[in-house]
């Protein structure tokens, strides 16, 4: 396996100290809710070379201001990433056991470039792409539907055996690997791994554009068959939202004098 004994026992230990503490407050979690989906989107769209800061990108997903001096495009992928993200939190909301699916990564990128790519939101590529940056070649257009159905058969068999951290890491390699989409892979890998961690009780998990150098790293040895970086940095990820959320929602055993 992938996943350190030792960081498993402590995450589903924090997860556990969570899970007695509920029900959860509603407001408590309502306001957590919607500062992860604010993080989750600014990061999310940074790590992609979105110029919004996060106080930015609070005023146009929240107030619907424009910021003078900003690309249109980085206010669209903003309203964008958030109509994905709340589609996902409700698909969980309404069905904790949601199976993943083609059809669900498709209505996933297509909310996420629904304005910013409308030609080819939700469509697989039909041509070659090259990603700057890194030495991996994305397969051919051609061998994408087959690449993608293997991709779910996958899932659905390593589902039992993997831990969910284990699972959405290598996931989300996979999708990247395979780089479905002309544009937003990895913003649609980085929601739909999410989806196996919060049906697994764990806490929208975001990576930080802060960490974008290591992200690319671990991502680039995964290419190489090495995967247990790239797990080790999703589970960092799942106790940076975990210590958040029990901070925020463990009671305070201290009297005030």
């Amino acid at each position: 396996m992938f996943l350190d004994k030792k960081i498993q026992k402590r995450l589903e230990g924090k997860k556990k100290i969570l899970n007695d503490l509920r029900p959860l407050p509603v407001q408590a979690v309502k306001k957590l809710r919607e500062q992860f989906e604010l993080e989750m989107t600014y990061n999310s769209n940074a790590i992609e070379g979105n110029s919004l800061t996060l106080k930015e990108t609070y005023l146009v997903i929240s107030e619907g201001i424009t910021i003078k001096g900003k690309p249109l495009k980085d206010h669209l992928e903003a309203k964008n990433h958030t109509e994905a993200l709340a589609y996902l939190f409700d698909l969980i909301d309404k069905n904790k056991r949601h199976t993943l699916s083609e059809q669900l990564i498709r209505s996933l990128h297509q909310l996420i470039v629904s304005d910013t790519d409308k030609m080819w939101a939700g469509i697989y590529r039909n041509s070659t792409v090259m990603i700057t940056g890194t030495d991996h070649k994305p397969p051919e257009a051609i061998e994408i539907p087959k690449l993608m159905h293997q991709l779910i058969e996958w899932t659905r068999k390593e589902k039992t055996r993997l831990h969910p951290i284990e699972l959405s890491a290598i996931f989300h390699h996979k999708l990247v690997h395979t780089h479905p989409f002309f544009d937003g892979n990895g913003r649609t890998a980085r929601l739909a791994m999410n989806i196996f961690l919060l049906q697994a009780g764990f806490p929208l998990v975001i990576v930080l554009k802060n960490d974008r150098k290591k992200y690319y790293r671990v991502l680039a040895l995964a290419d190489k068959g090495d995967y247990v970086p790239l797990v080790k940095f999703i589970a960092q990820a799942v106790e940076r939202s975990l210590d958040i959320y029990l901070k925020v929602l463990t009671p305070s055993n201290k009297k005030k004098g």
